[in-house]
């Protein structure tokens, strides 16, 4: 494939490229005055980068791959991008601290989150893990003079190096005893046996994929990054990476190791069952709504990881189908979040201020009970939906432990769930919200309770057979 054809694959992310070093001069030259004009151009280039979205091949001799996977997850990514920059402009307007340089941030952040799904070769893998991660690093201690942002940076970035030095490390142990850096060439090199070497280097390679999906044992960043970050940045944090993050770790473990999937399974289902278990019983007694969905967040990607588990086409379109779903809830759970204002404008997180929110604003409180509801899989919303899939994939494939044990600790889950819900409406009233005026968040709260609703069972079908030809292009 020539030079221009392999650019031609990567469009996306050259369309990204050019608008981030675009909107780069105009915030050097125009300063934070033109913050509203810059986010209007990063969702412009997000809609544009979703636009040529389609072309399919192998470039670059191998280090990039376009094909139904990548084209599935990359629109998913840019939503979650886009409405994390239209959350962010009333929050720090509120707060006087409207920043020139965030839209900005976000489009490289998510210029490296493409380049990890299409990634088909662990040195690309590397590259656009790096470029998402610096850019996070700065997004998580956006507000300098707010301490609790600056300690969620300094977190985030010191255990993120440690785990980008472990996922480096395995990737060289991979290299030296397959002799190959190319996904393709890993799975041939374990085709033939793993010997304690390659076994060393998945081993390695899982846990630095894991701290990026905050699946446990290296989730411990995300409680405080999460609390301490600008709210729309939690959002962003939520969603965006964690799709990212998620198919890159889907396409690592089928393309590259999945001539290995003995050795791999079962650390997953010990991450999965440790994500569930450990998400649920921490969230039990939290009293800041971030650091609940947090603990939250942990859960789910125990249950991602259940459909991974399987090792199957049905099991990745199941994971694919889940990551849809916790997207809509999460945007959703996080523009009702930043409601959760005083009367003088002061954004508030504890959980107690939810205190009979119902008999305040009662749409607000019916849409944040949908989430709540949906979050902890109860049937008829469409969160049930996905926690069915993952099991039902799991069970195909044989590992009915693994399902019974999960659905069991889902059961732990609903409870803060149910608790939330309990608080709005069965407290006594706390001191009313400051009444709701933004159309943005009013407008990303009644679409994702929609969607999250019985109504997006209509969508069922359409989504289904498009995780299963995204599943297909990795096997």
């Amino acid at each position: 494939m020539s030079i221009i054809d392999s650019l031609m694959l990567t469009l996306p992310e050259l369309v990204l490229t050019g608008a981030a070093l675009i909107l780069m001069l105009v915030a050097a030259f125009a300063g934070d005055r033109a913050t509203r004009l810059i986010n209007a151009g990063a969702i412009a280039a997000l809609i544009g980068a979703t636009l040529v979205l389609g072309r399919e091949g192998v470039g670059f001799d191998g280090l990039y791959t376009a094909d139904a996977f990548s084209n599935f997850t990359k629109p998913l990514i840019y939503l979650a991008a886009g409405v994390s920059i239209l959350l962010s402009t009333r929050f720090f307007a509120a707060e006087e601290r409207l920043r020139a340089e965030y839209s900005v941030l976000i489009l490289l952040a998510t210029i490296g989150m493409g380049m990890m799904v299409s990634a088909s070769n662990l040195l690309t893998l590397y590259v656009g893990l790096e470029m998402q991660s610096l850019a996070a690093y700065v997004l998580a201690s956006f507000m300098r003079k707010d301490a609790r942002s600056a300690e969620a940076g300094l977190k985030y970035f010191v255990l993120g190096a440690l785990a980008s030095g472990i996922l480096l490390y395995g990737i060289s142990l991979l290299y030296g005893f397959s002799g190959t850096i190319d996904y393709h060439g890993v799975a041939k090199g374990l085709a033939d046996g793993v010997n304690m070497g390659e076994l060393f280097g998945i081993v390695f390679v899982l846990a630095g994929l894991s701290f990026k999906i905050a699946a446990v044992p290296f989730h411990m960043w995300t409680p405080d990054v999460y609390e301490g970050a600008p709210t729309p940045v939690t959002a962003y944090f939520g969603t965006a990476p964690k799709v990212a993050a998620v198919a890159l770790l889907v396409r690592v473990s089928i393309e590259a190791m999945g001539s290995a999937v003995e050795s791999w399974q079962q650390i997953l289902i010990f991450t999965s069952l440790a994500s569930i278990i450990l998400g649920a019983v921490g969230a039990i007694g939290q009293t800041n709504i971030k650091r609940l969905l947090a603990y939250s967040s942990i859960n789910n990607v125990g249950f991602v990881l259940v459909g991974l588990a399987a090792g199957t086409e049905a099991g990745v379109a199941a994971t694919l189908t889940y990551m849809v779903i916790y997207v809509l809830m999460t945007l959703g759970s996080f523009a009702c979040v930043l409601q959760m204002r005083t009367a003088d404008g002061v954004h508030v997180e504890d959980i107690q201020s939810l205190s009979g929110l119902s008999r305040r604003q009662p749409a607000l409180a019916a849409a944040f009970a949908i989430f709540m509801f949906s979050l902890a899989g109860i049937p008829p919303l469409l969160g049930f939906w996905a926690k069915f899939v993952v099991f039902d994939a799991a069970v195909a494939a044989g590992l009915m432990p693994l399902a019974a044990i999960g659905i069991a600790a889902s059961t732990i889950g609903a409870f803060y769930y149910l608790k939330i819900v309990k608080i709005m409406y069965f407290d006594e009233p706390a001191e009313a919200y400051h009444p709701v005026t933004s159309y943005v968040e009013s407008g990303v709260i009644a679409l994702t309770a929609v969607a999250v609703s019985p109504i997006g069972y209509l969508a069922i079908p359409m989504l289904g057979a498009a995780t299963a030809v995204a599943a297909k292009a990795l096997f």
